[in-house]
């Protein structure tokens, strides 16, 4: 008997199949499912093969058949790349915490992200994968959600973040990095002027001083007199001056310095402003008349 119809049954299409003179086959080209096949149970798609004569007998083959089963196992593979985005720290953050956590989210929408082939470096060195100390990945819907906390902690200065992940069908995606810097150090801060406790006629006061941070310059300085901040002070090769006019009676300046990371160092000086002279309101001289070359004694009564 003669053959009638060969079809392929795939990802539940059935495709006629069409017969080839010069190949003596059936065949059909057909579009592969849009979908990579590694979610699918053993990680590829069924085929079914129908053959059916002009009498209506069928024979049907498929994957679990002994001899042509593997030939029936259509395995497809996704071309698009995993993503990573590291969420914190941000790029050129200034961090005070010498282990911060590294968030990063991974994302594939096919055949998903391979967790196993996960590769954090800090600073270049040894790959941290899903496994390592410090490290947590929760899955999600279509990838993970990870953190990662340094098991010691980074010296202050600068470092950079790099992770590398591959999908289930071997894509992988753009290598994603972060650079920040570490800064546990407040800056340094030295006030020259105005003396601590000083005590002056004059209401106009500079303040004087330096500061530094080697780690996360440049440092900025405030300075407040009686709680009201003095506005802009201008720091120019890590020196500043800042003039101040007193109020009459004692004074409080507070110099605050600050660096990139948010690290403060403060220091307080109380002046005193005292423009009003002493009285005198008495003077006595005894005695009055003195002989030559005898003592006498002078009085005054005074008051400030």
């Amino acid at each position: 008997m003669a053959l009638n119809t060969v079809q392929a049954i795939i990802n539940g299409q059935t495709y006629t199949l069409t017969y080839n003179g010069t190949t003596g086959k059936y065949e059909a080209t057909v579009t592969a499912p849009s979908t990579s096949s590694y979610n699918q149970s053993g990680h590829y798609y069924g085929v079914t093969v129908k053959a059916t004569d002009v009498a209506g007998n069928i024979t049907q083959k498929d994957s679990t058949d002994a001899t042509l089963g593997a030939a029936l196992k259509l395995t497809v593979k996704e071309k698009v790349a995993p993503t990573i985005a590291i969420t914190s720290p941000g790029a050129s953050a200034k961090l005070t915490n010498n282990r911060p956590p590294i968030t990063f989210q991974l994302r594939d929408a096919d055949s998903g992200v391979a967790i196993s082939t996960l590769a954090l470096k800090v600073d270049g060195g040894t790959a941290q994968g899903n496994a390592a100390s410090g490290m947590t990945c929760t899955p999600v819907a279509g990838g993970y959600d990870c953190s990662y906390t340094p098991p010691s902690a980074l010296t202050d200065g600068s470092h950079t973040v790099t992770i590398n992940i591959s999908d289930n069908d071997g894509n992988a995606a753009t290598q994603a990095s972060v650079s920040f810097t570490v800064d546990t150090v407040a800056p340094t801060l030295n006030v020259t002027a105005p003396a601590a406790g000083l005590i002056t006629n004059d209401s106009t006061q500079d303040v004087v001083g330096t500061t530094s941070d080697a780690t996360s310059s440049p440092v900025t300085v405030t300075i407040t007199l009686n709680g009201v901040d003095q506005g802009t002070v201008t720091i120019t090769a890590g020196a500043f001056t800042k003039p101040v006019t007193l109020a009459e009676g004692s004074n409080t300046i507070v110099i605050t310095a600050t660096d990139g990371a948010g690290k403060t160092t403060t220091i307080s000086r109380t002046v005193t402003l005292d423009t009003i002279a002493p009285s005198i309101t008495a003077v006595t001289i005894t005695p009055n008349p003195v002989d030559a070359g005898a003592t006498y004694l002078i009085q005054v009564s005074a008051a400030d």
